[in-house]
């Protein structure tokens, strides 16, 4: 019961949210926060995939930060190459590593419009991310590039393994 309606473990099995989460990390999903909102900005989300995102014909869940939620407008990039939601720039710290930037906020520029009741998705490791950008760019759909708010599964709020990387996964400031 436990699993099925509050919360579930989840490993991450691919770099696209590194170094914010590793290959292999295990996190647990609050399942019954979004029973009774809706995701806010800057959350990391576990949702099932929509089918164009999928590598094979099974259901697959997906884990992305949420950077745009219904009616945002977001843009790349300012001229720091930030991110811009509803025209405010984001610093997003885990872009970054202590010899610079690690991925750039997005490889080509973009400007969209997020459906309401859909979210514009990416990973913290750009690069390496089939998140709402990459649908973008291959589709220029933004309903193929959105994910509908309704397939968000839970919220992933604490690394629990390895202990070592235990940790809170809090909102980073410049979304608040």
């Amino acid at each position: 019961l436990v699993r099925a309606f509050l919360l579930q473990t989840f490993y991450i099995p691919s770099p696209s949210m590194e170094h914010n989460l590793d290959i292999y990390d295990r996190v647990l999903e609050n399942k019954l926060v979004y029973d009774f909102r809706s995701p806010d900005r800057g959350e990391i989300v576990v949702f099932r995939a929509p089918a164009q995102w999928r590598t094979g014909p099974d259901g697959e869940d997906f884990i992305k930060r949420v950077i745009g939620v219904g009616g945002d407008r977001v843009e790349c990039c300012d001229d720091q190459k930030r991110l811009r939601v509803n025209g405010h720039p984001l610093d997003e710290p885990y872009l970054f590593t202590e010899g610079g930037i690690s991925d750039p906020a997005a490889d080509e520029p973009f400007d969209i419009t997020v459906p309401e009741g859909r979210l514009w998705m990416m990973g913290d490791h750009r690069s390496a991310s089939g998140d709402s950008l990459e649908h973008w760019e291959q589709t220029d759909d933004i309903m193929v590039a959105t994910v509908p708010e309704s397939a968000v599964v839970g919220r992933a709020f604490v690394v629990f393994w390895p202990v070592g990387r235990a940790k809170w996964l809090s909102i980073p400031q410049p979304f608040e």
